[in-house]
């Protein structure tokens, strides 16, 4: 797998976001033009910007992506469920989830349940970010 693609409303406070869960940004580039609207199915006028964050020293990478033209599109509700068809999740392995979950909470994150133990095993919780982005979180224990 190469990356995997997220659309965000504020490029920079998503980037902020990954930022402090300790992600590094790889690059950023406006993308337009006949082709690239091709590619994603929009029409000739697709204006889009992207921020590439990778994960440090591992190959997994994030694609933020805002959308100038056409605007990105709110989903309805705006605030799906997690379990709402097509719903994605990013989880990363934390070594202190309550202090991450307190850094990223300056930056707008929401916790969606709660902090639960999973037997001996792991500590986990899912939280909205930016643009609702939905995030788990796993402090392995024991």
């Amino acid at each position: 797998m190469d990356n995997v693609g997220i659309v965000v409303e504020d490029l920079d406070a998503a980037i902020a976001f990954f930022t402090e869960l300790g992600m590094e940004l790889e690059g950023r580039m406006l993308i337009e033009g006949a082709w690239a609207a091709r590619v994603v199915g929009l029409d000739d006028g697709m204006r889009s910007e992207i921020a590439m964050m990778r994960v440090p020293g591992g190959h997994g990478r994030l694609e933020l992506a805002k959308y100038h033209t056409p605007a990105g599109i709110r989903p309805e509700p705006e605030r799906a469920p997690v379990n709402t068809l097509g719903t994605h999740r990013v989880m990363f392995a934390v070594t202190d989830i309550n202090d991450t979950l307190d850094r990223l909470r300056a930056h707008g994150a929401e916790l969606v349940g709660e902090v639960t133990r999973f037997e001996d095993s792991y500590l986990l919780c899912y939280l909205r970010g930016p643009s609702g982005i939905i995030v788990a979180l796993a402090e392995q224990i024991g």
